[in-house]
């Protein structure tokens, strides 16, 4: 970039970068290990961090009192994601020898596996290929609250905390017809989950430990720990219903795991607001951009400045509109392109509004650099637009602008002086309605990201909206 020239023109091809390769997060992730893990030689702690290929992993907690059904979803999960299914069983089995045999003594005698053991054994695991390229799902661990800050102490917190709940009478009759397959292991119910394979009907047995005195002990304890184990996980934790038909408690996991966390790092906000002529989304970019200090930029007023200015591109644009023709979109462009790599939109972000307005735009908006990280369309019915735009007057004493159903003037001396503007008749909203939906469906098959949102309310219920999308990351699409 040229530091000599005002104003400063950043390249936006930086942001965007930054932002797809996740360089930001990568420094917040790298910090917190560095933190937590305390090594002696940090350097060669970070580069060995470096050459991991991606740490945008799955790391998912499935818990819940007995017969919720944790190692059905758990597995359907673990498959679904490709993931290492890690229980508490497997966690023991699968460990070194020496681990092994200590945890298979405390086992043995019916005692609690010591925490500090524990933290060893799932340390160990969670080193291992599968845990580190492609995730885990972890089912039923942690039971109290000292495993869970056990965890955290060792830099093992997961993205996602699914806790399945139902009612006790429910979980005590559901664990009578639990049975399990010796072969694999594998869990089944005689009424809910029967399988279909004549040979695996034959080999299955009940499960020990879920007679109705047991489940009730079980459920004493569970109930003893929830409250300590919730609170540690509360920030990324969804409590599920497990009363209802598997697949149904699958989709509400897997929608719930589809979703993002909030991330403390740094983020600059690229926003486009679309929608037809009177939707708002010029109210909708001021309350954005006053709200989150972002630079609100309109095409409309940027091709009017240009012109005002006398600027090479706002006179070459003048020539078109005295003409009453469309402006060029490189001319456009040019202007668009002017605003949106100065400092302050690169620094604090933008939101744009009045373009695109067809896919070729959006393309050549993208091409030379300026990638929204949302997209919003502001959807309002046709009559409703109408309703909003050829009602309105203005006053030609005062500039103020009324709407004759919503903001009426309060005397009638303003009333009878009161006009229309041109480009508020009726002809002329249809003609800009009918341009809009020409082009509305090619641009939503380019920004396949964009969220709808109904603009047809109160402008602050909309702002509502659009502004809880906007915290929040968008879902992420598994392979």
């Amino acid at each position: 970039m040229d530091q000599t020239k005002r104003p400063l023109l950043i390249p936006p091809e930086f942001a965007t970068y930054a932002e797809q390769h996740g360089v930001f997060d990568m420094y917040k992730r790298m910090l917190e290990q560095v933190i937590v893990n305390k090594p002696e030689n940090p350097i060669q702690f970070l580069i060995d961090m470096l050459k991991r290929d991606n740490n945008d992993v799955p790391q998912i907690v499935i818990l819940g009192p007995p017969a919720t059904g944790k190692r059905t979803i758990a597995k359907m999960v673990s498959s679904k994601l490709r993931t290492a299914h890690l229980t508490p069983d497997n966690l023991v089995t699968e460990a070194e020898t020496d681990l092994k045999v200590q945890a298979q003594q405390f086992i043995k005698k019916n005692q609690t596996i010591p925490t500090e053991l524990w933290m060893t054994i799932i340390g160990e695991r969670m080193k291992l290929f599968d845990c580190v390229k492609k995730g885990w799902v972890m089912e039923g661990f942690p039971q109290t609250r000292e495993q869970c800050l056990a965890l955290q102490s060792a830099g093992i917190y997961p993205k996602h905390c699914v806790i399945l709940e139902a009612p006790d009478t429910v979980l005590i009759e559901r664990a009578q017809g639990k049975r399990v397959d010796p072969v694999n292991g594998d869990i089944y119910h005689t009424t809910f989950d029967w399988p279909s394979n004549p040979d695996i009907q034959g080999r299955l047995k009940e499960v020990e430990g879920y007679t109705e005195e047991d489940m009730i002990n079980k459920l004493i304890v569970y109930h003893r720990h929830f409250d300590g184990i919730a609170d540690c996980y509360k920030k990324c934790s969804k409590t599920i219903n497990a009363d209802q038909p598997k697949a149904d408690v699958f989709s509400q996991v897997y929608t719930f795991l589809s979703g993002q966390s909030r991330s403390n790092a740094p983020h600059t906000p690229r926003i486009v607001l679309l929608g037809a002529t009177g939707s708002g989304k010029g109210v909708q970019a001021s309350l954005l951009a006053n709200k989150y200090n972002i630079v609100n930029v309109s095409c409309g007023h940027l091709m009017k400045q240009a012109i005002v200015d006398e600027t090479k591109q706002g006179q070459a644009a003048k020539a078109y509109i005295d003409k009453g023709m469309m402006v060029p979109d490189n001319i456009v462009m040019t202007i668009l392109c002017n605003r949106l790599s100065q400092l302050d939109c690169v620094t604090r972000g933008w939101v744009l509004h009045g373009y695109p307005r067809s896919r070729e735009q959006a393309e050549t908006l993208t091409k030379d650099g300026f990638v929204p990280n949302r997209v919003f369309f502001l959807d309002v019915p046709n009559d409703s637009v109408m309703e909003r735009l050829t009602l309105r007057q203005s006053d030609p004493i005062t500039g103020e602008r009324y709407h004759m159903m919503y903001n009426p003037p309060q005397t009638q001396e303003v009333k009878e002086r009161l006009c229309q503007q041109p480009s508020d008749t009726e002809d002329a909203v249809r003609q800009r309605l009918a341009q809009y939906h020409t082009y509305v469906e090619e641009i939503a098959d380019f920004y396949l990201d964009a969220q709808h949102v109904n603009a047809d309310q109160d402008p602050h219920t909309v702002f509502e909206c659009i502004e809880s999308m906007v915290v929040n990351p968008l879902p992420k699409h598994f392979p």
